[in-house]
């Protein structure tokens, strides 16, 4: 059994971490000055817990306008992957933007996960773009 927790980032710094440290940068390489930025300062963080209280899932929601939120840092490690872990985080956040009254939820994609977040209803905006040294793209979801 999991369970997901929501909350500001002094809550759930230590575990988010956990999970972004292993996917981001020791797996995808990226650097740890890239990974740690500001806005987790004032994001939305959801942490997925395995029956053990062991962090398995990390994303966050920001709120660049009113309008808008955006999805980012989504990540599931990888021994936990396929089993629904991602689209639960995921699901969670889009149902929190709505709370808010948000008008659409955006995110960058790696390319790797587009078809993921396309099977969510996100739809491609504009051209790819290299992010941190990794492909991505814009996507975006209209709660409208």
């Amino acid at each position: 059994m999991t369970y997901i927790e929501i909350g500001e980032w002094p809550l759930m710094q230590t575990a988010a971490q956990a999970v972004r440290t292993t996917v981001f940068v020791q797996e995808q390489g990226i650097a740890p000055e890239d990974e740690w930025d500001a806005d987790d300062a004032t994001a939305l963080h959801a942490v997925l817990f395995d029956a053990h209280g062991h962090p398995v899932g990390n994303a966050r929601l920001l709120r660049p306008t009113a309008d808008v939120a955006k999805v980012g840092r989504m990540a599931v490690l990888p021994e936990m992957r396929g089993q629904g872990y991602g689209a639960r985080l995921l699901q969670t956040l889009i149902a929190c933007a709505r709370e808010r009254g948000h008008k659409e939820v955006c995110l960058h994609a790696q390319r790797t996960a587009e078809g993921f977040y396309a099977v969510h209803g996100f739809s491609i905006v504009g051209e790819p773009f290299d992010e941190v040294g990794i492909p991505h793209v814009a996507m975006r979801l209209s709660l409208v």
